[in-house]
């Protein structure tokens, strides 16, 4: 080989060379690599120079067959990355919609929670509430029960009892004697309406001397005898509390006081233990 034509051999050898270094660089086997996958190169003896030089395949086939090697190489590489981004991409959105689902729940909670400790609270309220009406209830009906009922006197003695045996009465006492002196005044222990008033015991005898009965809306009668003076008519409305009379010592007695009774009808014999209507009806006596 002249030396002309070797040089022109060793620059063929060097720009094949720096093709495989650039466009093979992802193999790692390099030219080997190539042959192993049949990609035409090939080597020689140069048996006619004698100096053993070895020969390449064309440089286009070779670097035809690197470039789809790598060309596929970068296409699984960009394909794993795709996937792994793909991926993290779901995993991310997986765990910000549990996030978003854990906070939805805990704020679902504590919004049931709220909810449901302003009920009972609203509930406690309302219970207390009714309590303080139904003691206000309560009271007020006490108050107007004792006010809508008194004594028939405002000051007095206990005399003799309902009940009591003896030689003053044909048979048992049949009132409750509040001792007062004579001119005190009498009052309607609760509202009605006269159906007696006079002498004679207003009919039930000369025993009551000047007397008053009247009706009550709880169908009960109250009578009140020994007056001196009968201030009322029969048919005449009156309060509770209003004078009706001044007591006196008309009829059988032994001294000055008011003989009063609670009686189931307006007559004599169906009298009741007048005290304990009374405090019945939340009159303290």
């Amino acid at each position: 080989m002249s030396p002309h034509a070797k040089s022109r051999h060793l620059t063929s050898r060097k720009s094949s060379k720096s093709v495989l270094r650039t466009r093979a660089a992802v193999l790692a086997a390099g030219m080997g690599a190539s042959l192993a996958l049949g990609a035409g190169g090939a080597f020689a003896a140069d048996a006619a120079q004698g100096n053993g030089v070895l020969s390449v395949a064309p440089a286009s086939d070779l670097s035809k067959s690197v470039q789809a090697q790598a060309d596929a190489l970068q296409k699984a590489i960009d394909a794993e990355k795709a996937a792994a981004k793909k991926a993290a991409a779901e995993k991310a959105a997986k765990e910000a919609a549990a996030k978003k689902k854990a906070a939805e729940q805990a704020a679902a909670k504590k919004a049931a929670e709220k909810k449901a400790a302003a009920e009972a609270a609203a509930k406690a309220r309302q219970a207390a509430e009714a309590r303080q009406k139904a003691a206000e209830a309560a009271k007020k009906a006490a108050e107007a029960k004792a006010a809508s009922w008194v004594t028939p006197v405002a000051s007095y003695q206990i005399g003799a009892s309902f009940g009591l045996a003896g030689n003053l009465w044909a048979h048992n006492h049949s009132g409750q004697d509040f001792v007062v002196p004579s001119g005190t005044s009498v009052r309607a222990v609760h509202g009605g309406v006269v159906v007696k008033a006079g002498g004679n015991g207003a009919g039930d005898g000369p025993a009551y001397g000047n007397a008053i009965v009247i009706k009550h809306a709880d169908n009960t009668y109250s009578q009140y005898a020994h007056l001196s003076l009968v201030k009322v008519s029969v048919g005449q409305t009156v309060g509770t509390g209003q004078e009706i009379g001044l007591s006196g010592n008309t009829g059988n007695t032994t001294g000055p006081h008011l003989h009063f009774e609670i009686r189931t009808t307006p007559n004599y014999g169906s009298a009741l233990e007048p005290l304990a209507f009374l405090r019945s009806h939340g009159v303290k006596v």
